[in-house]
């Protein structure tokens, strides 16, 4: 019925529900939006915009709305543009108490049953936004943005001269075919028509340019006035503070920021270990940034070989893993999982690479004895008749006192020649007892 209903004309509806007793609609068949049909309330600009708004505000990431700004934690709802198929990508909360919003673009995956293109984490990449748009409001920036909104306003006002140039051409052009054609002999149709018509040209091309200025017009910037200024210069100081206000809700950051972005493209495929984050500005520039991501494994890792590189030069300056960690995360490097390094960890990134450990005498192996006459682990096991396992024994109980310049350096003993005796006798009793006990 209601297919038999979309073919027929609305009279041909209208007697269908009275004959079949059905009530007539209240509201009439409605077509589609006439321009300057009747006086309007409101511009048909406005009306435009209302309708855009009211469009947008629809959350159907598949037709490229962004939605109204919600509740959720993720601060790009609705912004995010995958950068590899160019679709808004959609989002949702992941972990045991869905606390972990993720944005995810899925329409490969619902339309072709492909794998989904792509997966990034919301918080980091949101941290990162949320840094970018405050750095962009101090008010230094905006005084800078002010100061080159003057030019270009500058550069608009020559233009608008060009454009006053160019009507005036066009109406003198417009005036001189109507009096061309006011001059003419009535009885010479034929040039009057011939007049005429060139007339009407010229006035329509007077109406298309005055249409002309005002699309471009409306596309340019508008003047500030000196309070405008003000106004600017006081929202930089004050949005930090309104922003991370206890009472500014997830939904009002939205609201805020989408009055400065336009959308945010993210794509974390493109380059190894990193997302590439391209924000498009509500003042129609674009800005790209880089954000390290974490990853599960150093194969993954964003500039592993520079990180391989410093460390192998650290190394090479004779510095132990706790040292190297800390020039490190001085320097500015991240682990895989975006934490700061640790001693632990450079071990095991020196045991990845091969890089030996640092020792007083190099790759060289330990000598019985170093040059200020101290023993080594392994002359003092030669010395006692042990293996190297019981000295370090004796070392942690005290009878032998040693040192080590820097903690997994060798060791350095220091003994007189009569206590390794005594040391030696003691554990040749201690081996004997052993013998006879077993």
């Amino acid at each position: 019925f209601a297919k038999f209903l979309e073919r027929q004309s609305a009279n041909a509806v209208m007697r269908v529900l009275l004959q079949a007793g059905l009530p007539l609609p209240v509201r009439p068949l409605r077509g589609p939006a006439l321009r300057d049909a009747f006086a309007g309330y409101i511009s048909w600009e406005e009306f435009m915009a209302n309708q855009k708004r009211l469009s947008d505000n629809l959350c159907r990431y598949q037709a490229g709305q962004r939605g109204v700004a919600r509740k959720g934690s993720a601060l790009l709802q609705g912004l995010v543009v995958c950068g590899r198929c160019g679709r808004r990508v959609g989002l949702r909360y992941s972990g045991p108490d869905a606390n972990y919003p993720v944005y995810r673009c899925t329409a490969d995956h619902d339309q072709l049953a492909s794998p989904l293109c792509q997966e990034v984490r919301a918080l980091p990449v949101d941290a990162e936004v949320e840094r970018l748009l405050l750095e962009a409001l101090e008010p230094d920036r905006i005084a800078i943005a002010i100061a080159a909104l003057a030019q270009v306003e500058e550069e608009v006002r020559q233009l608008e001269r060009q454009w006053s140039m160019k009507k005036e051409r066009a109406r003198y052009e417009a005036e001189r075919a109507r009096r061309q054609y006011d001059a003419v002999d009535p009885g010479n149709r034929l040039v009057a028509r011939s007049l005429e018509r060139q007339w009407e040209e010229k006035l329509r091309d007077v109406e298309a340019t005055e249409q002309a200025f005002q699309r471009w017009r409306s596309q340019q910037s508008l003047d500030l006035s000196e309070a405008d200024r003000e106004a600017l210069l006081a929202m930089g100081e004050d949005m930090p503070r309104i922003w991370h206000a206890a009472t500014t809700t997830a939904a009002d950051r939205k609201q805020m920021l989408r009055f400065l972005i336009r959308d945010v493209m993210l794509d974390q495929k493109r380059e190894q270990g990193q997302v590439l984050i391209k924000i498009a500005w509500a003042t129609s520039a674009s800005s790209e940034h880089r954000l390290r991501r974490k990853v599960q494994a150093y194969d993954q890792y964003a500039g592993l070989e520079n990180l391989e590189r410093r460390v192998r030069e650290l190394n090479g300056e004779h510095k132990m893993d706790a040292e190297i960690a800390e020039v490190l995360n001085r320097e500015g490097y991240m682990s895989a999982r975006r934490t700061p390094f640790s001693g632990e960890l450079v071990h095991l990134l020196r045991q990845r690479w091969a890089i030996p450990t640092v020792k007083i005498n190099g790759t060289e192996p330990n000598p019985a004895r170093w040059p200020d006459g101290s023993y080594s682990v392994q002359g003092m096991a030669v010395a006692l008749g042990v293996t190297a396992q019981t000295v370090f024994k004796l070392l942690r109980r005290g009878r032998l006192k040693g040192r080590q310049l820097k903690k997994g350096m060798p060791w350095q003993i220091d003994v007189a020649e009569n206590h390794i005796a005594d040391l030696t006798s003691q554990m040749q009793r201690k081996s004997r007892s052993k013998m006879r006990a077993s």
